[in-house]
């Protein structure tokens, strides 16, 4: 636990809620009103979030602000449930709507992106050289057709026929679905 000597500023805690937390209000809002938390009570729960947030000893330590912000809030209904006398049959059953919508993807989504960015790199990789060249310097630089045809001295039209053709292919190649790697080489034997 970091000593109160040791923890940062109101001012610096105030900076990192509006930086980190802010943001993210109007989603945690949505969320709630989705959940079924009556209007009223959506202010009371923002409010008390944002004490409990603006309480914290470290929050430079907490990896994902916004996930953390869902929890507290969702956090705060269950806790708001629990205190009632009187609970709407609605919140019960749809209690499963508390659920967080987190930033983070799940395990699955990553290896997945992982094999997708993977079968990118393998589709532009079969592009001829300057096709590549062009390919990459536009889509994944971001550099302009301007900027592009400067740097390899031709024309912005080469670059933009260039851009183009390298896109179709590498649409082409990830539409078939096969192995990239064994169809290129299969290619360049032929």
């Amino acid at each position: 636990m970091v000593s109160k000597a040791e923890s940062p500023s109101n001012a610096a805690i105030t900076h990192w809620l509006a930086r980190e937390i802010l943001p993210h209000e109007g989603d945690v809002r949505l969320w709630l009103r989705r959940s079924l938390v009556v209007s009223g009570d959506v202010d009371d729960v923002i409010q008390e979030a944002y004490c409990r947030l603006a309480d914290l000893d470290d929050p430079a330590r907490i990896v994902s602000p916004r996930a953390y912000f869902f929890q507290t809030a969702r956090s705060i209904v269950l806790e708001q449930m629990r205190r009632a006398r009187i609970v709407r049959i609605e919140a019960v059953t749809e209690i499963d709507a508390l659920r967080i919508e987190w930033d983070e993807p799940s395990p699955e989504r990553i290896v997945g992106g992982r094999e997708e960015l993977n079968r990118v790199m393998q589709a532009v990789a079969t592009l001829p050289d300057r096709c590549r060249r062009i390919f990459e310097m536009r889509r994944v630089l971001g550099l302009s057709q301007k900027d592009i045809a400067q740097r390899l001295g031709v024309t912005e039209n080469v670059v933009e026929n260039e851009a183009a053709r390298g896109l179709k292919a590498v649409l082409k190649l990830l539409g078939e679905g096969a192995d990239i790697g064994r169809s290129a080489r299969g290619r360049r034997r032929a």
